[in-house]
């Protein structure tokens, strides 16, 4: 009998010292910039379909625009991570999509309102409303923490100065892994004079918005095209693929609804298969899933991904 309680005492022990699996991390890594213009520089050899995590890839417990949500979506696929930039009352920026508190944070009103050790005072809430412990995160954090893991795309709310983004990026040395996102060609053209070593997400719907780009001094060197938020036609990917430029295809929105709705249908693995580079998602597991199975099947990899 002391024999099978000595025995069962050892197997608790043995459980009891057992961590749970961590998850694992997938990064992305650029040591300099000139691996980012190499990465970034559409070849069929070179190419290495990603998901760009729109808004950070929120999910249950897990809110918008939060370096801890950030880190867990990197445990589902490397990433571009995109994510948007406020101010506070005193000018800090910080991390936050809408202009009021209420949707994704325990505060209330205008962002703006607030000095940012006001905002500490703050929770985040999940996009089910369930508050957290995070907290709203600043610029610079975000910008410390992505440094050898993710790329950004770096979205600014109206009113925020590229300048002073740029400037932080520079800061922390962080033009390797970072995408500046413009709406127009005048931004681009204001984004590149400030700052030519970075790469910007400038949108290119047609042929003549590229040739508006290149007009204004942008080359396609520093472009990442965004198509819009339906499909594009395969000839339009040929044609930026030709001058190698990187498509990003948002699929944020009805793309998304119908890969819900239709879980077994290949969604994602048919947009990239079409000439979608870059797919700008709020479904993180299931884009990543046919990511995925997409890259194995093609036999595609990347140094600079681990």
């Amino acid at each position: 009998m002391k024999f099978y309680q000595f025995l069962f005492l050892g197997l608790l022990a043995i459980f009891a010292s057992c961590k749970p699996e961590e998850k694992v991390h997938h990064y992305i890594k650029f040591n300099k910039t000139a691996d980012l213009y190499q990465f970034l520089k559409w070849s069929a050899e070179n190419r290495f379909p990603l998901i760009s995590a729109h808004r950070g890839g929120p999910m249950p417990g897990f809110p918008e625009n939060c370096i801890e949500t950030f880190n867990n979506a990197t445990t589902y696929n490397p990433l571009i991570i995109e994510f948007d930039i406020a101010y506070s009352k005193d000018s800090v920026l910080v991390i936050m999509h809408d202009d009021k508190l209420d949707r994704t944070s325990t505060g209330k009103g205008a962002i703006g309102n607030y000095t940012y050790e006001e905002l500490t005072t703050f929770n985040l809430k999940d996009n089910d409303g369930k508050v957290t412990d995070y907290k709203i995160p600043t610029l610079d954090s975000v910008l410390s923490w992505s440094k050898g893991k993710v790329l950004l795309t770096i979205d600014l709310k109206r009113g925020v100065s590229y300048a002073k983004v740029i400037q932080k990026v520079r800061q922390y040395k962080v033009e390797s892994n970072s995408i500046i996102i413009t709406y127009n060609a005048n931004q681009a053209r204001e984004v590149h004079q400030l700052a030519p070593e970075l790469m910007i997400s400038a949108s290119v719907q047609q042929k003549s918005d590229l040739k508006r780009l290149n007009a204004l001094g942008i080359p396609n060197n520093r472009i990442v095209a965004f198509v819009g938020v339906s499909a594009s036609e395969k000839e339009f990917y040929q044609y930026l693929h030709n001058k190698g430029i990187t498509t990003i295809l948002g699929t944020m929105g009805n793309i998304d609804k119908s890969a819900l709705t239709k879980p077994a249908k290949l969604v994602y693995y048919h947009l990239v298969n079409n000439g979608a580079d870059i797919l700008s998602s709020d479904n993180l597991p299931q884009a990543s899933e046919q990511l995925n199975k997409f890259r194995y099947n093609k036999k595609l990899s990347s140094e600079f991904v681990n």
